[in-house]
């Protein structure tokens, strides 16, 4: 990290904590699930939606929402969508219906899609072509960890202090990642 200048760094770590929460977050939550039953005690297609709303809404707005980010600036368009992300990732941790909960994670699917479209564009931009592909590798690696860290750790959390815990970790995390950017 020592040859990258304070520009690349800091793109570099908020552009790698963004690609790593979002798979964290969908692999988290699945193994949550059984808990989120328990508390709402709703039927296993109501339950799936709570996975699936995020991973739809993440897959219908990424298209275009890349493309509004060509038209207005891709770094508008990553700290909204970090803070839609982290602000759907609070309410989803107070959510007292399931109805609710679904709802936030579409806000979470949504802010999501709008960091991740642009957090390649971004690294991309920002890193000439001689530092380019141990960016795009340590950007990628962080999805493959977040996936991989997601079911351990929101296992012990989901046992250890309950399924919102989840939602509450990325709070900080993304609001750290806003103060970076911004």
């Amino acid at each position: 990290m020592s040859d990258y200048t304070a520009q690349e760094r800091s793109t570099l770590i908020v552009a790698t904590l963004t690609s790593f929460m979002g798979p964290f977050m969908i692999s988290a939550v699945n193994v949550a699930l059984p808990a989120i039953q328990a508390e709402f005690k709703v039927d296993a297609v109501r339950l799936s939606w709570i996975t699936t709303a995020f991973l739809l809404s993440v897959a219908v707005f990424l298209v275009p929402v890349g493309k509004i980010a060509d038209i207005h600036g891709r770094k508008k368009m990553f700290t909204a969508g970090l803070a839609l992300f982290t602000l759907g990732a609070l309410l989803a941790g107070f959510a007292g219906t399931v109805n609710l909960l679904i709802f936030f994670r579409v806000l979470q699917g949504i802010g999501s899609a709008m960091f991740l479209t642009t957090g390649m564009a971004i690294v991309t931009s920002v890193f000439p072509p001689n530092k380019r592909g141990r960016a795009i590798g340590i950007y990628v690696a962080a999805v493959y960890i977040g996936l991989s860290a997601g079911p351990f750790v929101g296992g012990i959390f989901t046992q250890q202090i309950g399924w919102r815990s989840i939602f509450f970790l990325a709070v900080p995390l993304g609001v750290g990642s806003v103060a970076i950017t911004l």
